[in-house]
């Protein structure tokens, strides 16, 4: 036999190949199709259709009670109960059980999502062919038409105890979110809007820790001093001189622009916020001829002669002023707390 002869029967043919050899087809990419659509007993018995959707609003409403757990469970235990748990030991039963109640709760939605779909909702399977992104107009009308379709399909309109309970679950689920904001810290309430200075409150400077008098503020100095008590507690001082801090200057009374802080002031003495109307940072230059003071965050400048109003930089408006006077023993002190809440203009934006 030739070495270019080759037995017919060996030669690949429509029906098969000798030898178990593979099948060659007349097009290897062609689809092969989808099988047989079987219905679901859901399709065919509606007793069947109804125990699925008692599940999936079963399953739904459960998330729903969890979720009221969950706050529930947030007001109840305390931060620091530390209770035992079999087999999780010795826990904090807060904790403990806002994850518990909000796991539930997520997987009460998923759980009835998935079985609705898996059930209730047409599960007929369709093949296309992909098209470029672009889609022709005729595609596009043809996805919304199978939107709706898909929409009518699903029976939300016809299943009204699904939706309802489906509603229900994703509308109480974001509580939990809003209750966690809670712990973030307890609410300011009014406090930004103080500060510890009050009537009969004494400057005490704060390098020396000693009762302001006039005589001790000369003429172009800078002096920083705060509430009279709060040198006494460290937690306090920590806490409050970001608000209470005080800068004093004295400028000739002549040379004061702004009549109230005239009237605010004892002998060209006038006491203002340290802290600056912009980000809060603590304002400590101060330039003796023009009497404007600079931030050294982000340079905003304020005029103390003019009402320690802006001149330039960020800030949105003058630094407060403090009422100050003079005691019947000599000594500098408050007439009251500030008129305006100290540091950056949150207040403006109410």
């Amino acid at each position: 036999m030739s070495s270019q002869e080759i037995p017919e029967e060996t030669l690949p043919t429509e029906q098969g190949t000798a030898h178990g050899a593979v099948e060659v087809a007349d097009n290897p990419f062609a689809d092969p199709g989808l099988p047989a659509h079987k219905p679901r007993i859901q399709d065919i018995d509606e007793r069947a259709a109804k125990r699925s959707e008692r599940t999936v609003a079963f399953l739904f409403t459960v998330s729903m009670l969890a979720t009221i757990g969950f706050i529930a469970s947030y007001v109840i235990f305390p931060v620091d109960l530390i209770t035992y748990i079999f087999p999780f030991g010795h826990v904090s039963a807060l904790n403990f059980s806002l994850g518990m109640t909000l796991g539930v709760a997520l997987f009460g939605i998923g759980a009835g999502a998935v079985h609705w779909a898996r059930t209730l909702m047409s599960d007929v399977e369709s093949a296309a062919e992909r098209h470029p992104i672009a889609a022709e107009p005729e595609v596009r009308a043809q996805v919304m038409a199978d939107f709706a379709a898909g929409a009518k399909e699903s029976d939300l309109g016809r299943r009204k105890l699904i939706r309802n309970t489906m509603f229900g679950a994703l509308a109480m689920l974001p509580l939990s979110a809003v209750v966690l904001m809670r712990d973030l810290g307890p609410l300011p309430e009014d406090k930004l809007r103080h500060t510890l200075w009050a009537r009969g409150k004494l400057l005490i400077n704060q390098n020396t820790m000693e009762p302001l008098r006039p005589e001790d503020v000369a003429v172009g100095s800078l002096t920083f001093a705060m509430p009279e008590g709060l040198e006494e507690d460290a937690h306090d001082f920590q806490t409050q001189i970001a608000k209470a801090a005080l800068m004093i200057v004295r400028i000739q009374p002549e040379d004061i622009k702004d009549r109230q802080e005239l009237e605010w002031s004892h002998e060209g003495i006038v006491a203002y916020s340290k802290i600056c109307t912009h980000v809060g940072c603590p304002v400590s230059l101060y330039e003796q001829q023009t009497h404007h003071v600079l931030c050294p965050c982000h340079q905003s400048t304020f005029d103390l002669s003019d009402g320690a109003r802006v001149i330039f930089g960020p800030a949105g408006h003058a630094l407060p002023q403090l009422r100050i006077g003079v005691n019947d023993e000599g000594f500098l002190e408050a007439l009251g707390d500030f008129e305006e809440p100290v540091g950056p203009s949150f207040w403006e934006r109410g």
